[in-house]
């Protein structure tokens, strides 16, 4: 376990923002070693040296998120963002199929299941997600957090009703993972990008998917889905690889490249440490709003703090060196290991100016 000291310093070492970033929300800032890792690989494609290195960081990279979700690699495969994922997962239900959602979600997480235009899409409040699963519910598909408010879904008691049911979950982790710890193996299926709290480059999202896979159909499969990917480049694949990878999709090296090390990261300073830090930051920034007169949306444990009525100052808080979001009105922030008290403390002394 790392120590406060050894953790700070680890941040210290990888870090060097020229803002008061509290936006990890939106994008997750580089580690130094990601950014020397992307330069890297850059130079591999610039002076036509092979590219085995980089494969060997798809697959490092696979085996980390496995141990962050708490799965075997075998589960888990890569792709290029969480609705397409979601797309797979849509087109495997029949015609007819009821899926629970909660509003307002993020919309990667919704859109694939309505546009196929024959599921039953239902939609409640996401504090009530668990009581309404109901005999029929085939799929309850939600966020672990929430990007618009960072609400934070009760997830124990969600794959409880889904199992007392009968249905399938399918969580997005892309605003949890790596600030909250994860259980993918208590849920059916989940994905999560890399480009924010995991501090990847932008490009890939993973999928995680039962061992018999859940009924999944590989639809967007190429070469890299083969059993042997070099000998799947031409004609239809003769056998689809007999893991998740089957579920891959063609690879974006570069940014497997800073990945690995992103998630290498993560792994040293620990989730755990991490949850800490920054919950406590983000208590620390709901403790001032009120002082300051200022009621954030209700979200309990969670690092992301939204205020309503404030989301009009962010253009001039980005003048200021602070970077939050507007999202519908309403100023985001967001923290994570890179953020300090200081940080917190000027956002709130702007706001209160």
């Amino acid at each position: 376990m790392e120590t406060t000291e050894t953790f700070e310093s680890l941040v210290r070492a990888e870090f060097t923002p020229k803002s008061t970033y509290l936006n990890t929300a939106s994008n997750g800032l580089l580690p130094a070693r990601t950014v020397a890792a992307l330069h890297e690989a850059t130079l591999l494609r610039a002076e036509g040296r092979p590219l085995t290195s980089l494969y060997e960081d798809v697959e490092a990279s696979r085996a980390a998120y496995a141990r962050l979700a708490g799965v075997p690699a075998s589960r888990v495969a890569v792709g290029a963002s969480v609705a397409a994922h979601s797309g797979v997962i849509a087109a495997s239900l029949p015609a007819g199929a009821e899926v629970l959602t909660a509003e307002d979600d993020f919309t990667s997480v919704l859109n694939p299941f309505h546009v196929r235009g024959d599921l039953k899409v239902r939609s409640v409040p996401l504090e009530r997600i668990a009581e309404s699963v109901r005999p029929g519910t085939a799929l309850v598909a939600v966020s672990a957090a929430q990007s618009a408010d960072g609400r934070v879904a009760d997830l124990p008691a969600l794959r409880a009703a889904a199992r007392d049911h009968g249905a399938r979950t399918y969580v997005d982790f892309s605003q949890s993972a790596g600030w909250l710890p994860m259980d993918a193996d208590a849920h059916d299926f989940s994905a999560s990008v890399s480009f924010k709290w995991l501090l990847g480059p932008h490009g890939t999202a993973f999928l995680v998917v039962p061992e018999d896979f859940g009924g999944l159909t590989p639809l967007l499969a190429g070469w890299v889905a083969g059993e042997r990917p070099w000998d799947s480049c031409y004609g239809p694949v003769s056998e689809l690889a007999r893991s998740a990878r089957r579920f891959d999709l063609t690879h974006a090296l570069f940014t497997f490249a800073g990945l690995r090390r992103s998630l290498d990261l993560v792994e040293e300073l620990g989730v755990d440490a991490v949850h800490a830090h920054d919950v406590a930051l983000a208590d620390r920034f709901r403790a001032g709003l009120d002082a300051l007169g200022h009621r954030p949306l209700p979200a309990p444990g969670s690092a992301i703090v939204s205020v309503p009525g404030l989301g009009g100052r962010q253009p001039a808080l980005s003048r200021a060196g602070i970077e939050v979001s507007d999202r519908a009105g309403n100023l985001r922030a967001a923290f994570h290991l890179y953020n300090t008290a200081a940080d917190v403390d000027r956002l709130l002394d702007v706001l209160g100016g």
